[in-house]
């Protein structure tokens, strides 16, 4: 994300240091899928449900 103005620039930014966060997504995912009914799904409600 990048909030620019002229003479100034703010940047939030997102940098994985290892595969294993993006590892760890996929089996979350894996293991929603394995608990619901086919449909369609956001990743939102992939975080809620890992929040139970």
């Amino acid at each position: 994300i990048v909030f620019a103005n002229e003479g100034e620039v703010i940047e939030i930014t997102h940098r994985a240091i290892s595969r294993k966060v993006f590892a760890i997504g996929a089996l979350t995912a894996a293991r929603f899928c394995l608990e619901h009914e086919k449909g369609f799904y956001s990743f939102e409600e992939v975080i809620i449900w890992t929040q139970r």
